[in-house]
C-alpha cells in the first residue's frame, strides 16, 4: 500500500475511487461513517445507500471494503481452492446471481441436482456436475448456471471464513448484485419438527443483534441484518396446501451445540432442567422462532458486504419437548428438502421473470489463467491449515 495511504477502519473507504485499481487520495479524507463536529469525528452506522455506495461499482458489480486486495498480484482463496491470477474468475463465476450455502457437502450436491431441474439447467453431453472446489477439502461447491450451491461447514468460524472468500469471489468475478441464501437446519422453539423458519433477524445467544468479534485486540461490532423483503417473498411464496408451517421469526446463533444452546445431554451440564426451560420460554417470548450455528456472521458479513440475503432452516425438533433429534433418517431426509423446495421457488420465479429458463451451461470445469498459478494454488489449497 502506498506510504500515507489513509483508510477508515470501519468502512475501507477514503482509499480508492469507484474505478478499479485507482487510487486517489493520499491524504486523509473523511468517509461516509464518520460526521465532523466542532471538535471531534463521530462514528455512526452506514445507513443503507451508503453501505451501497461503500460495496458496489457504478455497474452493480461487488465492490470490497478492503483496498488492499486491488494492490495484490494475485488474491489466492486457498479454502475454496480458486486464485484470482490462476484461474479465469470472470468466465467461470461472472453470470453468477444465487449463491446457496448449507453446511453438508452431501445436502448442496443434492441442491445442484434439484435446482439444475428446476431452472431447465442442461449439461454438455457426457458431462456432470463437478465439485469445483474439490481440491481444498473443506468446502464443495458446483456451479449450476447462475446458482452456486457451496457447503459452508458448521459454525460460525466456519461459515464466517467462507464468506470472505466468497464475497472476493463475487469481486473477482465482476459478479453484479448477487442474493446469499443460507438453506439449513435448526431447533424450533415452540415448533414442531418439519416447520420451515423464514429468519426475520439473527440474535446471538444474549439475544443482541449483531456479531462481536475481536479485531486487533478490539471488539468489533457487525449488524447482523437480513433483507426484509427478500424474507416477505420467500414467506410469500409458501404454498399453502402444505402439511407444514412456514412461519418467520428471530433465530438465535450460538456457538456451541450443547451448553450455548442449553442442551441437557452435553458432555457437561451445570444447570437445571427447569432453569433451560425458563430460559427457552424467555427467548420465546422475545420472538426467537428457530436455535442455529451459523446465521449471525451469515447476516452480519452479507449485510456489511451490502449483499442481500435470506436464512431459511426446517426444525428438526421442539426444543421446548426435548434435546435430541428422534425423527426417522428418511422423515428428516424429507424435512431437510422444505427450505431447498423454497428457495428454489424464489429462484425458479426470479429467473422466469427475466427470461434466464433453460440456460446451458458448462459442468464445472475450469478455465485456467496460469497453469503454473493453478497448481501452487491447488498444493497451498491442500497444505493449508
Amino acid at each position: 500500500m502506498a506510504e500515507g495511504l489513509k483508510k477508515c477502519d470501519l468502512c475501507g473507504l477514503g482509499a480508492h475511487d469507484h474505478n478499479r485499481d485507482k487510487i486517489l487520495h493520499e491524504q486523509p479524507i473523511l468517509c461516509p461513517c464518520e460526521r465532523k463536529t466542532s471538535d471531534k469525528t463521530e462514528r455512526r452506522e452506514l445507513t443503507d445507500a451508503e453501505i451501497h455506495l461503500a460495496t458496489r461499482y457504478p455497474d452493480g458489480s461487488v465492490r470490497l471494503r478492503n483496498p488492499n486486495i486491488e494492490l495484490m498480484d494475485q488474491d489466492i482463496l486457498y479454502h475454496l481452492a480458486l486464485g484470482s491470477g490462476s484461474h479465469d474468475l470472470v468466465e467461470m463465476f461472472g453470470d453468477v446471481k444465487f449463491v446457496c450455502m448449507g453446511g453438508t457437502p452431501k445436502r448442496m450436491e443434492q441442491f445442484a441436482y434439484y435446482i439444475m431441474e428446476q431452472i431447465g439447467h442442461k449439461l454438455p453431453a457426457g458431462t456432470t456436475l463437478q465439485d469445483i472446489s474439490k481440491y481444498s477439502y473443506r468446502y464443495s461447491m458446483y456451479k449450476v448456471g447462475p446458482v452456486l450451491s457451496i457447503s459452508h461447514g458448521m459454525g460460525i468460524p466456519s461459515v464466517g471464513i467462507l464468506l470472505h472468500e466468497v464475497i472476493k469471489l463475487m469481486y473477482h468475478a465482476k459478479v453484479k448484485d448477487p442474493i446469499f441464501f443460507r438453506i439449513g437446519t435448526c431447533g424450533g422453539i415452540g415448533l414442531e419438527g418439519g416447520t420451515v423458519v423464514i429468519s426475520e433477524e439473527a440474535v446471538d445467544g444474549l439475544l443482541r443483534p449483531y456479531l462481536e468479534l475481536p479485531v486487533l485486540g478490539k471488539l468489533v461490532q457487525r449488524t447482523a441484518k437480513l433483507d426484509k423483503r427478500l424474507a416477505r417473498d420467500l414467506k410469500s411464496m409458501a404454498e399453502p396446501s402444505q402439511l407444514f408451517e412456514t412461519v418467520t421469526g428471530k433465530t438465535m446463533c450460538t456457538y456451541d451445540f450443547y451448553e450455548g444452546q442449553g442442551r441437557l445431554d452435553g458432555a457437561f451440564c451445570e444447570f437445571t432442567e427447569q432453569e433451560k426451560l425458563e430460559y427457552m420460554e424467555q427467548v420465546h417470548k422475545a420472538g426467537v422462532a428457530n436455535i442455529e450455528m451459523e446465521s449471525l456472521s451469515f447476516a452480519a458479513l452479507t449485510h456489511h458486504a451490502g449483499i442481500k440475503s435470506a436464512v431459511v432452516c426446517v426444525a428438526l425438533l421442539d426444543r421446548l419437548k426435548g434435546d435430541q433429534v428422534l425423527a426417522p433418517h428418511e422423515v428428516l431426509e424429507e424435512w431437510q428438502e422444505r427450505p431447498q423446495k423454497l428457495v428454489a421457488r424464489y429462484i425458479k420465479n426470479y429467473l422466469a421473470m427475466k427470461g434466464r429458463l433453460s440456460l446451458d451451461g458448462h459442468s464445472g470445469s475450469v478455465p485456467v489463467l496460469s497453469p503454473r498459478r493453478y497448481k501452487l494454488v491447488q498444493q497451498e489449497s491442500e497444505t493449508y491449515d
